[in-house]
């Protein structure tokens, strides 16, 4: 008998998790690579002595900890939708994911919270090097909790270090250093680090931007600029660098996110990337409409970073559905075969169990171990299941990468007018390092739209489809506590955005 999945509640249930995490990205990347800043001002002031580096440090701290203290609400409630959404995930590979965070609890959030005091009242009551050292802790602290949390997202993505154990259907890790050094944790962390420090640089350039177009705190503001330019520049570029990392791994272990990413439905070789196009959001797999209403192609270029090889072949969205034998490769039609037998063998191994025939529980066993891998795919109806939102995808993957070199640019321009002593002067920038900054944002939401629906339909890539992992509850309570969350997300954000404006429009102290 086949379950029936109320997707009503599967649908709600993404829903309510991705507006969650929305809201939780609009606070994290602020705290990444804020603390840094603060600890280069207060670097530069235990170094020079000179009291307004202590002042501009003192500023951007406060601005970092009403970001922070939001930010961890909205954490804490992400969690704790694993439970309450996602039960079944949660059973099946509590014993993997469970493990980071809890590392994130006991390690990096801890220290963090204990220099945070610190860092805020210290002033005056500790030494300056003890100061110092606190606000490197809460730096460090603050991107070693991203570092395990990203882990965890990572092992979604390319689970590995683990094995599924018949008799409780959960998967177990096997090896911890397998689930943090895999090519997908590395790729995560990098990327969404160095995204975070060129956007809070953009944060640091905007508002230094407002207090020169008002000829309010002028040397403070260049003084601001100065570090945010180098440091956001140096981690825009290497965000362009992990960027391409993270695309070449996904060609290896997600091809069809990386299919979706760049609309490509049939694979060719000397594969092109599509610089510009529209997707027609009409095509389906094996169908013959044109992937493109309009499109602007660079020939080859795909294949080379997608392989490191120029003229290879490229796997496109009908190859990865249907299959190419010449190719090598197997496609999801003949995947969900394999898995509706390891689904199969899987029940005929309990049941014989539970009946106490362990010859027969022995060869059903065998034989589901023949094909358990493919176990995730047996849940899938058809195969169209497992093509994800392909405009959804191209589009968050185009604008991501089309406002990173946006970033780029405006960093090289605050750079070199901060280096001539004119940036004060040049008012046509200040509009479009505030818009940067804004974009910066945008950028970084459209990241986690290519990560998370571009590997569609899976909760962990391969194993478990969201349809299998949810909790079997009533759509209501969802589409409720959704709408409750939406309403408290938006006021905390609200709050937040009035009580920074309120600190910005203050401003730092002046030393005479």
């Amino acid at each position: 008998m086949v379950e029936q999945i109320d997707l009503a509640t599967v649908n709600w249930a993404r829903a309510q998790f991705a507006l969650t995490a929305m809201y939780h990205w609009l606070f994290v990347p602020l705290t990444l690579g804020l603390t840094f800043l603060c600890a280069f001002f207060e670097t530069i002031y235990v170094k020079t002595g000179k009291e307004e580096w202590k002042e501009l440090a003192k500023f951007w701290m406060k601005l970092f900890g009403i970001n922070f203290a939001i930010g961890v609400a909205t954490g804490i409630i992400l969690e704790f939708e694993f439970g309450t959404n996602w039960a079944n995930y949660s059973w099946m590979v509590g014993d993997i994911f469970g493990a980071p965070l809890a590392i994130e609890g006991i390690v990096a959030f801890f220290l963090e919270a204990t220099f945070f005091a610190v860092m805020f009242f210290g002033w005056n009551r500790v030494s300056k090097g003890f100061h110092l050292l606190s606000t490197w802790m809460v730096a460090i602290g603050s991107n070693l909790s991203a570092l395990w949390i990203l882990v965890a997202n990572g092992w979604m993505q390319f689970p590995t270090g683990m094995a599924f154990n018949p008799d409780t259907a959960r998967f177990e890790m096997k090896n911890f250093f397998d689930v943090v050094f895999s090519p997908y944790a590395i790729s995560k962390f990098t990327h969404a680090t160095t995204s975070g420090f060129a956007l809070s640089s953009l944060f640091v350039i905007a508002v230094s931007s407002y207090f020169l177009a008002r000829r309010r705190h002028v040397l403070m503001a260049k003084r601001s600029i100065a570090v945010a330019s180098v440091f956001g520049l140096i981690a825009s570029l290497m965000l362009g660098f992990t960027g391409d990392e993270a695309a070449f791994i996904d060609a290896k272990h997600q091809p069809m996110k990386l299919a979706a990413m760049e609309g490509l439905w049939n694979g060719t070789t000397n594969a092109p990337i599509v610089a510009f196009g529209i997707p027609n959001g009409m095509k389906q797999p094996g169908d013959l409409q044109d992937p493109f209403v309009v499109e602007f192609k660079i020939p080859g270029l795909l294949s080379l970073l997608a392989n490191r090889q120029a003229g290879s072949f490229v796997p496109g969205i009908n190859d990865l559905v249907f299959g190419n034998k010449a190719q090598g490769i197997t496609g999801v039609t003949e995947m969900m075969d394999k898995g509706k037998l390891a689904v199969k063998y899987l029940a005929e191994y309990k049941e014989a169990k539970k009946a106490g025939d362990m010859t027969k529980a022995s060869q059903a066993l065998s034989e589901f171990n023949k094909v358990k891998k493919f176990l995730g795919y047996g849940h899938l109806k058809t195969p169209k299941e497992s093509v994800p939102p392909v405009s959804i995808t191209f589009y968050s993957f185009h604008l991501m990468v089309v406002v990173g070199t946006i970033m780029i640019l405006i960093f090289i321009l605050y750079l070199f007018y901060i280096t001539k002593g004119t940036i004060d002067r040049q008012t046509w920038l200040f509009p479009i390092g505030i818009l940067g900054f804004i974009l910066a944002y945008i950028a970084g939401e459209a990241g986690w739209v290519v990560a998370e629906v571009g590997r569609q339909p899976w909760a962990i890539q391969g194993l478990l489809p969201v349809s299998v992992a949810r909790t079997d509850i009533a759509s209501t309570n969802v589409k409720l506590t959704f709408f409750m969350f939406l309403v408290t997300f938006t006021l905390l954000l609200i709050a937040e955005v009035r009580i920074m404006l309120t600190q910005i429009q203050i401003g730092p102290k002046e030393v005479n």
